[in-house]
């Protein structure tokens, strides 16, 4: 695509949650280290929520390759919306439990086996569950039955929850009110200000190969965080159209008309102009994406 074009290695603004391209944002730091500190002292349960797109996933694998191995053991669900046997089974394969044909009574006991054989070498285990908010009720209150299972001086397990805002307003009914009472620390994983969007998109250009000047001028980068909200996810789509679309025209710089066209092509994103500017720029886009596409497969010699 235009990875050659600008001298990358690799396609900076893919949607797949490398930890390669985590960057120490202030507020994704702050949970990073709030779970640390937290899994440190040993705290039982841990939750972080985030609106769609704001990275959860991505810091929920940079925390998995920051742990220990030598110290800690994880327990990654990253489908939340298991039944209560189901879920039990799926943290039992993860620790290598052959759950199979095994009555719930057995298998808490391998459970409980399994986890103060850790807990004897000295390591701890830590349970991530992705997509909390999705979980069905009887499956979180079956989580909250594993955690029961302790030692006299120690929890044999600790937990890290991440979803989305309605995880709260689910945690908030009055049946799961004994969870929610376990959750010592909570954070809340902000959007990015224009600032951090000019970081970040200068960041991933970096890692992923580019040196130079940066391609995106503060006015383009301006026009995808107001566009995108500070939503990572978005800025990611914005700026890889917005790439595309110079790649498109041969230009080696990205202005702002590129980000309007990528905004204008793009669900989910504001865009920052006058109502007719917004008639007619989703047109634009089109043309752009069409003779974008169409320069890149004549470029590749992907037709005869």
């Amino acid at each position: 695509m235009y990875a050659e074009h600008f001298g990358l290695r690799e396609l900076p603004f893919t949607l797949t949650p490398n930890t390669r391209f985590f960057l120490n944002l202030a507020s994704h730091q702050e949970a990073l280290n709030l779970m640390l500190v937290a899994l440190h002292s040993g705290d039982g349960f841990i939750k972080v929520v985030g609106e769609v797109g704001t990275g959860k996933t991505l810091l929920c694998r940079k925390l998995l390759n920051t742990l220990d191995d030598n110290h800690y053991v994880t327990v990654f669900i990253p489908n939340s919306y298991l039944s209560p046997d189901e879920f039990r089974c799926a943290v039992a394969s993860e620790l290598g439990i052959y759950a199979q044909e095994k009555s719930n009574h057995d298998l808490l006991q391998s459970l409980t086996e399994r986890l103060i054989e850790y807990a004897h070498r000295g390591q701890r285990v830590v349970l991530l569950v992705d997509e909390v908010q999705a979980m069905p009720d009887e499956t979180i209150e079956a989580l909250r039955l594993l955690t029961n299972l302790e030692t006299e001086s120690e929890k044999l397990f600790q937990v890290v929850l991440f979803g989305q805002p309605e995880l709260d307003k689910k945690l908030d009914q009055y049946s799961l009110r004994q969870l929610k009472q376990r959750i010592t620390y909570s954070h809340c994983l902000k959007k990015l200000d224009e600032d951090e969007v000019r970081g970040y998109i200068n960041w991933r250009m970096e890692t992923a190969g580019y040196s130079g000047m940066p391609p995106f001028d503060h006015e383009t980068c301006a026009a995808i965080a107001k566009a995108s909200g500070g939503v990572p996810r978005l800025v990611n789509i914005l700026a890889h159209k917005a790439l595309l679309a110079a790649f498109g025209k041969g230009d080696d710089r990205v202005s702002a008309t590129y980000a309007f066209r990528a905004i204008a092509d793009t669900e989910g994103a504001d865009l920052p102009a006058s109502s007719q500017i917004k008639q007619w720029l989703p047109a634009v886009a089109a043309v752009i994406t069409v003779a974008a596409i169409t320069w890149t497969v004549t470029v590749l010699g992907l037709l005869p």
